[in-house]
């Protein structure tokens, strides 16, 4: 038997315009390839760790001493948030697209009883978790949560703040206030949301946990850090339940970020071992965001998606979404129906594009971390022809006109 030895993987450089992850900044790139070899209690790591949990409170807007990050992707975040529900536990859970239908999956693992988990594995059915679907394409509103926790009176509520799946942001404060009303702790997914619009996570009263990832809205690494955030509530909880992960355990991990017994100490406690190449490269995402500003940020994510949601409104595409940092959009009637063929030629081409991961297909096309007229005016283009080599009549000068119109009253009005 002989060994193969591939070539070298080259990865060419692609236009990321889907809903995530998003583009890395150049200076996020530069700090993870530039970090030293060191070991992950090396003391300018540990300081690293330090300071990038205090940056993240200022990006989240919170006092909660436990806020910091977990190791790995976005669903790293969300289950160390959900580590805290255990098997019993009652939960309400809101589902309006795939991913919020994941977290449903999560918590419904999580919540099973022994049998409950035996009976069904992959899909556990819980008698103690009700989920709430909202249809493709609809928000959840304050309305829908206030019914279900006045009628099912849960010990937790979950739901994603902004849905991907559909490109739907749901109600964030009638969620936080209706969970104050009946006592329930929130657990909210803030995977798209954070560092894309501008909130305060102490505003919401009634949400005991957060969780986000790395490489949306703060534009690092997939693999780096998924920021998290826990009141004393839920920290007490746990104190009191404990949950059944090493790894994945919000007070063990905590400890290696210097977070103890509910104080920031002067040295964190071993819990796993930490990149140096991630700590810098967090590290500079944070900088970037605090030195942007989040404000900033949502003013620009708002005003650059309002051009591309004009530009493919005018190429004959219906958008349904209504986040600012991906546009959700059918087809002209002449293209039904051939949305995965568009995909896939797009990221034939190196264009990056995603269509929705569940039914009715539509395509997403988004703009992280492509906050420019140039960046936004490329999309356009590539879109525009995509759909003009599929035989549709795209005027793409009268389109790039609408785009130059829209930047230039903004350079006028400043």
């Amino acid at each position: 038997m002989t060994n193969t030895i591939f070539a070298p993987l080259e990865i060419p450089h692609t236009l990321a315009a889907g809903p995530g992850p998003g583009n890395t900044d150049p200076r996020v790139l530069e700090r993870f390839a530039s970090a030293g070899t060191a070991d992950h209690m090396q003391p300018d790591v540990l300081r690293g760790m330090i300071e990038c949990k205090k940056m993240l409170r200022d990006v989240m807007g919170t006092s909660n001493i436990y806020t910091f990050g977990v190791a790995g992707t976005g669903w790293s975040g969300l289950d160390v948030m959900f580590s805290a529900v255990m098997p019993g536990d009652t939960v309400v859970v809101f589902n309006n697209g795939t991913f919020s239908g994941i977290d449903g999956l999560t918590v419904r693992m999580k919540a099973a009883t022994a049998d409950e988990l035996r009976a069904n594995p992959l899909d556990p059915k819980p008698a103690s978790v009700t989920i709430i679907d909202v249809p493709h394409g609809q928000s959840v509103t304050g309305e829908i949560v206030e019914a279900a926790l006045s009628e099912h009176k849960p010990k937790w509520a979950a739901m994603a703040h902004w849905e991907t799946g559909s490109g739907r942001v749901n109600d964030i404060r009638g969620f936080s206030e209706a969970c104050d009303r009946h006592g329930v702790m929130g657990l909210v997914d803030a995977v798209s949301s954070l560092g894309v619009e501008d909130f305060r996570i102490d505003d919401f009263a009634g949400v005991a946990g957060w969780a986000s990832c790395p490489q949306k809205g703060i534009c690092c690494l997939p693999l780096t850090y998924a920021p998290v955030s826990f009141t004393d509530r839920y920290i007490t909880e746990l104190s009191k339940t404990g949950c059944r992960t090493f790894v994945h355990n919000p007070i063990l991990e905590a400890r290696h970020w210097g977070i103890v017994d509910g104080q920031d100490v002067e040295k964190g406690t071993y819990h796993r071992t930490h990149s140096p190449y991630a700590v810098a490269a967090f590290h500079e995402a944070l900088r970037i965001t605090l030195q942007h500003s989040v404000a900033q940020r949502a003013r620009d994510y708002a005003f650059h998606e309002a051009a591309l949601r004009e530009a493919v409104t005018a190429m004959g595409c219906t958008v349904t979404s209504n986040m600012t940092s991906l546009v959700v959009l059918n087809l002209p009637e002449s293209l039904a129906g051939r949305e995965m063929e568009l995909v896939q030629s797009c990221r034939a081409k190196g264009f990056g594009i995603w269509p929705t991961l569940s039914a009715p297909v539509q395509v997403r096309i988004g703009i992280l971390n492509l906050l420019t007229p140039d960046a936004i005016s490329e999309i356009v283009t590539r879109f525009a022809k995509a759909m003009q080599d599929m035989g549709a009549a795209v005027d793409l000068i009268a389109i790039q006109n609408r785009l130059d119109r829209h930047f230039e009253t903004a350079i006028a009005a400043e």
